[in-house]
């Protein structure tokens, strides 16, 4: 959560150059996957990401495709165009002649009018765009599904339609076909409660099957033992990062809970979001009964690792106490996170013994809450601070419910399923040797905050990556599952770190929809 809190301008300048969203390559081929970012009814944008999945270079490339009569392109970027007729053709850019093997590029488009679907009949360099091996004749690769209603065995999707000549479609979960239809929706019965499954969808004609979908995750409801609300909630930061409407990614994912960053010092000892937005009247308030509106409900988090911070300018526990009360009144909270970094709260003795006596405070003023702290951890537990951290929390009865790591930026190299779980059970030992519990007791105490795609020192959580971590603290009952952030939570393969995306190739909203799996 640190390089990328410090260079907001520049990520959100970079988030909107040559990446998004991709499908994976199909083995020894190129592909050009279409995805549509927007459409506001008299125009849409279009975009295009090339992945040279062969192992030689690509020397240039030319993607084709045809418009419907009426239809048109208005502006392009990041690519030459020509046309002729309805056919619209983009080249690469002169200043990008190359496309590696394995690496990606993209560019867009506005055209007009909208409400549009799919482009039809793609080439890139004369072969179908979904691959060199798809069966010329068979229909285009439909849209990446999307979830639409969840029951207690039962997952619905729906996804935009294939180009060219569709007898139906058929619905994948990896290789086992769950569903046939002829229409652009499905719902998928028979399942289990509380089961997450990854689908995707091709369409079909008497000729072949299109090319596989982009890749969408649901979790089924109904759970026996429902887990308590908050247990999952990744962060929602309105700061920087194209912010998404909370409700959309409510929708799509099924999460409930937002962890929402940051309260700071709005001057003194007084809370702001960010330290200049107001707790009411403002963008995080209208989002926060958003998020109410729709069932959901939000943990505010304190603190991070920039920023002008309570925990240094309160100057005593009880005024500390007062300003985290001053939010908890403010929205009727259940939760709040104390998210401790840096050396002005986390590696300062003093300033950690009076944001662990404020929240004593706090919980006899509101016994029913639940108190969060949140720091930083090497790969195999614990920091010396973050060991005093909790050290001192036993010592001072602050009756903390989760003490949550954050396990990245901490060179763990290519493993870092391994190295998450190394330093969560460096976590669970620091707990109970300062408390004295079980195992199963330190575990419900725990949390992990991760980071998804890429972290600021270029460490990979892919979504394989972060379902292992969230199955390893599901199976172990960990109270807290979230990651940094939401905002993040969007494909950008090879961009490096973002503050709108991941830097990965991923689905919109798929490390949401796995958490939310929590």
């Amino acid at each position: 959560m640190r390089f990328i809190r410090l260079c907001v301008a520049a990520m959100v300048a970079a988030a909107a150059v040559l990446v998004m969203t991709v499908t994976p390559a199909q083995a020894a081929s190129a592909t050009a996957v279409f995805t549509k970012p927007q459409d506001w009814g008299t125009g849409f944008e279009g975009k295009y990401t090339i992945t040279n999945g062969t192992t030689t270079t690509l020397n240039g490339w030319s993607v084709a495709f045809d418009l419907p009569s009426g239809y048109a392109v208005t502006t392009a970027w990041d690519a030459v165009m020509s046309r002729s007729g309805q056919r619209f053709t983009f080249t690469n850019p002169s200043w990008a002649p190359t496309l590696a093997p394995g690496a990606s590029t993209s560019f867009g488009f506005n055209g007009s009018p909208g409400n549009f679907g799919t482009p039809q009949n793609c080439t890139l360099n004369g072969a179908p765009c979904s691959g060199g091996t798809t069966t010329p004749g068979a229909p285009g690769t439909p849209g990446t599904p999307t979830v639409t209603a969840t029951g207690n065995s039962s997952i619905s999707l729906s996804w935009t339609a294939s180009s060219g000549t569709v007898t139906g479609y058929r619905v994948y979960e990896g290789t086992a076909l769950r569903a046939t239809v002829t229409g652009t929706s499905a719902t998928i019965g028979s399942l289990g409660t509380c089961t997450t499954h990854t689908y995707t969808v091709r369409g079909y004609n008497s000729i072949g099957e299109s090319g596989a979908s982009g890749s969408v995750t649901g979790t089924t409801t109904g759970c026996t033992n429902p887990q308590p609300g908050g247990k999952g909630a990744p962060y929602l930061y309105l700061g920087w990062g194209n912010p998404p409407s909370p409700a959309t990614v409510m929708n799509a994912t099924g999460v409930k809970w937002f962890t929402m960053a940051f309260i700071l010092s709005g001057g003194g000892c007084t809370p702001a979001w960010d330290g200049q937005r107001p707790l009411q009247g403002g963008a995080d308030a209208t989002a926060i009964a958003q998020i109410k509106a729709a069932g959901g409900d939000i943990v505010p988090s304190f603190g991070g690792w920039s920023g002008n911070k309570l925990g240094p300018n309160c100057s005593t526990p009880q005024a500390l106490a007062a300003a985290y009360q001053q939010v908890i009144s403010a929205y009727n909270l259940k939760m709040i996170d104390i998210d401790i970094e840096n050396t002005d709260e986390f590696e300062n003795e003093a300033v950690q013994d009076r944001i662990l006596n404020a929240l004593k405070i706090v919980k006899q003023n509101n016994p029913s809450i639940k108190t969060i702290i949140t720091f930083g951890t090497s790969t195999t537990g614990p920091s010396w601070w973050g060991t005093r951290l909790i050290n001192q929390s036993a010592a001072l009865g602050a009756n903390i419910d989760v003490f949550t790591i954050m396990p990245f930026d901490f060179g763990g190299g290519a493993n870092m399923y391994q190295s998450t779980v190394n330093a969560s059970e460096g976590l669970k030992n620091a707990l109970k040797t300062a408390f004295g519990w079980s195992d199963a007791t330190a575990y419900a105490h725990m949390g992990i905050s991760g980071m998804n795609g890429l972290s600021d020192q270029q460490e990979l959580t892919s979504p394989a990556t972060w379902t292992q971590i969230r199955d390893w603290a599901k199976a172990r009952g960990l109270a807290r599952l979230a990651f940094w952030s939401v905002n993040r939570d969007r494909g950008c393969p090879g961009g490096g770190v973002q503050a709108a995306c991941s830097g990965i190739a991923q689905n919109d909203w798929q490390f949401t929809s796995i958490t939310a799996g929590f």
